[in-house]
């Protein structure tokens, strides 16, 4: 199991929706930073704070390929997140009509 303190920082990470758009952009394929920023309405250098952020997560992972600073997915950085998050998944999902029913049928149909 991932330290506290990793975790904290992987899902503080995900916590933005522009750095989770970034991670599903990598999904695809790494990019350069430049592709990275092309599709949001931002600055560079505000890109690079996102993309700094996802690093220390252990995210992504950044090289300089000559003049091109590349961003790469890391297909093992998320696990420990899932395998915290599958441990919710011992609880079956509640189904609201069913409950529903099961009130009205206990409570005289006074409920809702």
């Amino acid at each position: 199991m991932a330290r506290p303190h990793a975790l904290d920082t992987v899902f503080a990470a995900l916590a933005d929706p522009t750095r989770r758009a970034i991670l599903s952009m990598l999904l695809e394929d790494d990019m350069a930073v430049t592709d990275v920023a092309e599709p949001f309405e931002m600055s560079l250098a505000a890109i690079s704070k996102h993309l700094t952020i996802l690093t220390r997560a252990g995210l992504i992972s950044q090289e300089k390929r000559g003049r091109v600073k590349w961003c790469k997915l890391e297909p093992d950085a998320l696990r420990d997140a899932s395998v915290w998050m599958q441990g919710f998944g011992q609880f079956e999902p509640v189904n609201l009509e069913a409950f529903e029913r099961f009130l009205e049928r206990e409570l005289g149909g006074d409920a809702g």
